[in-house]
């Protein structure tokens, strides 16, 4: 996009009447987002494509390790189902995380699978949209790697990723640009210890650029795809069908 088109795009979102005409140059360079339509969905284009014009190579503030939150809140309870109970009687051994769908070369990951791979650690503050927040050092393996080893193929957009076997359906989805940013990372450990399964281990997706439900815990599913049509209600996640925003960079 030139630098003319950019200005114009921006200053269509700050004029009366600007929302439509945003939306119509989103849909052109195709920054609408799975939750675009609707009575909410000029506001959630213009979010959408504003942030990716903007700050599409931005990383998430990272802080120093003395600034770790004391007392990190655990959001939520963790499955008490059966299975996910042997799963943690066993430190998770037999614990596998997918990468699937339009790639070259689908692969599962062990725990100790992924703790062989190059890993990344970075200190960053995970926000609630209910307001709270806590830093924490996280370390993983960043999915643009494991996306870079199963090859991904031409015309996919998003990476849908969950635990449905143990979250009830939970998911969510990021576009392609969010997936590869080197801060997106599939993590297994927290502040040097291995990732608490009240902060989502063994396995927890971290999306430090977007709010919080973003980073979805007990991590066991990766899907490359270039439509969201079949996950869910089509709207690309869990939480835009609870009334959330599809896209909720920070």
């Amino acid at each position: 996009m030139s630098e003319l088109s950019r200005r114009k795009w921006i200053g269509a979102g700050i004029t009366a009447g600007g929302l439509a005409v945003a939306a119509k140059l989103a849909d052109r360079y195709g920054l609408v987002p799975p939750d675009g339509s609707g009575i909410y969905g000029p506001g959630a284009t213009l979010s959408y494509a504003a942030h990716r014009l903007i700050t599409s190579g931005a990383s998430a503030r990272e802080f120093r390790r003395e600034q770790i939150s004391k007392t990190p809140y655990p959001n939520g309870k963790p499955p008490m189902d059966d299975r996910f109970k042997g799963e943690e009687a066993t430190g998770f051994v037999n614990w596998q995380v997918t990468v699937g769908g339009m790639v070259e070369r689908p692969a599962s990951y062990s725990l100790g699978d992924l703790k062989a791979l190059a890993l990344r650690s970075q200190t960053t503050q995970l926000s609630c949209e209910e307001g709270w927040s806590y830093i924490a050092e996280w370390t993983g393996v960043p999915l643009g790697l494991l996306l870079e080893k199963a090859g991904v193929n031409s015309g996919a957009k998003f990476v849908v990723y969950s635990s449905p076997a143990i979250q009830r359906g939970r998911y969510d989805s990021i576009d392609l640009d969010e997936a590869l940013h080197p801060q997106t990372l599939v993590t297994y450990a927290m502040n040097g210890k291995d990732l608490p399964v009240g902060h989502g281990g063994p396995v927890r997706m971290r999306v430090p650029r977007q709010i919080g439900y973003k980073s979805i815990k007990f991590l066991s599913t990766i899907t490359v795809t270039d439509s969201l049509k079949g996950f869910g209600k089509g709207l690309g996640s869990s939480a835009v069908e609870a009334g959330y925003q599809w896209y909720a960079g920070i």
